[in-house]
């Protein structure tokens, strides 16, 4: 394949380049996200709460609302966010030009002018480094460059074939390929079915998401610990010496700090064949902690079957 068309499909992405427009597209996709989490039906394991992949950005997909539907999409190749219902009304507001609190005021404005009341706890969830100001009073954070946002939306979609196909290899109980915008990363989880003992003191939102055993996987941008993107995938509960199993391909590696098996996304932006590079990481890190914690993996593996 040309090098060229690679770099199209997964193009440089340099935090330091892009990091004030991060942010502020990170709390925007807050406070969509905190929408869909207050009107969404509650599903087990938060699924009621991310976004997903579009042809066009980020969506929260339908969400049901007194005998409407409307739904909400970043759209990163216009740069506007649209709201929309199934009775053809629809309001769109730029991405661009705006601070956190004017984005907030709009959001709110037009979704009262599409007769959808929302109700959200209005400040940044999780995020101290960035901002923990209410989103009403965020002057500071207004900066978006279109073409770091259109670079972060061309690997998701690249990321999220990738992950489909690696999801459809599993019998077992999975979750759906998601975008949570508690960190910005895109992932998937394999459960083994087995229930375990939630931490001591464990908020509301771990005693959810960590109440069975799973292995789980994902991308992220890079963080103000991480500074570039990556792949990860963990292990919860980590079963002993799975650190000291062998990870594929040879740039991947354990970070014992983390608790996170890595694989750095430069490393295979130039590859022959990134896709593969990532498939074999997630393969390799799903063999270790199967192999450790007693999952049937043969059972759990989809069956060839003849084309229809």
């Amino acid at each position: 394949m040309n090098s060229n068309v690679k770099n199209l499909r997964f193009p440089p992405l340099p935090i330091e380049e892009w990091e004030d427009t991060k942010n502020t597209l990170h709390l925007f996709l807050q406070i969509v996200g905190k929408i869909r989490l207050g009107l969404f039906p509650k599903k087990n394991h938060w699924w009621h709460v991310p976004f997903y992949v579009s042809v066009r950005g980020l969506t929260t997909g339908p969400i049901p609302y007194r005998g409407i539907t409307f739904e909400m999409e970043f759209d990163f190749k216009n740069h506007v966010l649209r709201i929309e219902t199934n009775e053809w009304a629809s309001r769109t507001i730029p991405l661009k030009g705006l601070s956190v609190a004017e984005f907030y005021e709009n959001v709110f404005s037009c979704l009262k002018e599409l007769g959808i009341t929302a109700e959200i706890r209005a400040v940044p969830y999780d995020v101290p480094a960035i901002s923990t100001k209410p989103f009403a009073t965020d002057e500071t954070h207004a900066t978006y460059d279109e073409e770091y946002v259109k670079r972060f939306w061309q690997v998701l979609v690249q990321v999220d074939s990738i992950f489909q196909v690696f999801r459809g290899r599993f019998i077992g109980k999975s979750s759906p390929v998601a975008f949570f915008w508690h960190h910005v990363d895109l992932s998937l989880s394999r459960f083994s079915g087995r229930a375990v003992p939630v931490r001591e003191g464990a908020g509301v939102v771990e005693r959810e998401s960590s109440s069975h055993e799973i292995i789980g996987f994902g991308f992220w941008a890079g963080d103000p610990n991480v500074r570039e993107p990556a792949f990860y995938a963990f292990m919860h509960p980590q079963p002993e010496g799975l650190m000291d199993e062998p990870l594929s391909p040879k740039e991947a590696f354990w970070s014992p700090e983390s608790g996170l098996a890595l694989l750095m996304y430069n490393s295979i932006r130039e590859a022959e064949a990134p896709e593969q590079k990532v498939l074999d990481f997630l393969e390799s890190v799903y063999q270790a902690g199967a192999k450790k914690a007693n999952w049937d993996i043969e059972a759990f593996r989809l069956p060839s079957y003849e084309k229809t």
